[in-house]
C-alpha cells in the first residue's frame, strides 16, 4: 500500500515548479481584475463628471442659500414654501470653496460652502 501512495508524490521538484506556475496563474489573474476595475473607475468617473457642474462665485455676485432647518426631523412650513433663502451678496470668497454673504440689511452670513449657494437671477 505504501508503494502505491510513494507512487503518486511528487518530488520537491515538481512541488516547486507546480506551485510558480500556480502563482504565475493567480498574478495574471490579479492583473487582469485590476485592469478590469481601472477601466471601471475610469467609465465611473466619466459619466459622474458629465453631470458635474461647478459652482464659483465672485464677490458682488448675488446668490440664494438653501434654507437648511438646525433639527431635520421638523420642517418648517409646507411643500410650497421656498427651499432656499436670498438674495446675498457675496462679501467675501475664500480658496477652500467657502463663501461670506452680506444680506441686504448689511446682516452677515457665513461662511458658507459654495455646494449650498446657487446663483440669484433677478
Amino acid at each position: 500500500m505504501e508503494e502505491a501512495l510513494w507512487a503518486y508524490r511528487l518530488t520537491e521538484e515538481e512541488n516547486a515548479r507546480l506551485r510558480l506556475e500556480e502563482l504565475e496563474s493567480l498574478d495574471e489573474k490579479r492583473l487582469e481584475a485590476q485592469q478590469s476595475l481601472e477601466c471601471f473607475q475610469a467609465r465611473l468617473s466619466r459619466a459622474f463628471n458629465k453631470k458635474v457642474r461647478l459652482r464659483s462665485f465672485q464677490v458682488g455676485d448675488q446668490v440664494l442659500a438653501v434654507r437648511r432647518p438646525i433639527i431635520t426631523s421638523h420642517k418648517s412650513g409646507g411643500k410650497f414654501t421656498s427651499k432656499w433663502d436670498g438674495p446675498y451678496v457675496v462679501q467675501e470668497a475664500y480658496s477652500s470653496g467657502a463663501y461670506k454673504l452680506v444680506d441686504a440689511d448689511d446682516m452677515r452670513i457665513g461662511p458658507i460652502n459654495g455646494k449650498f449657494l446657487k446663483r440669484y437671477y433677478p
